[in-house]
């Protein structure tokens, strides 16, 4: 079975977000807007997205 993976990009700024929300973004692994990265799609990653959501656009990627 493959791992599945997840496409993230960043399409919205957190200059306006909660700090919590902020440290999500930059322990994601995002530098600047509209930068994508792949993470494993596992529950820690869901988790995170289920705080950022607002924020990314999520992809699957095989």
């Amino acid at each position: 079975m493959a791992d599945k993976k997840l496409k993230i990009t960043l399409v919205k700024s957190t200059i306006g977000a909660v700090p919590k929300n902020k440290k999500i973004v930059e322990s994601m692994g995002f530098h600047k807007l509209n930068s994508s990265v792949i993470l494993p799609d596992n529950a820690a990653t869901r988790g995170q997205l289920a705080k950022i959501g607002y924020l990314v656009k999520v992809e699957e990627v095989e």
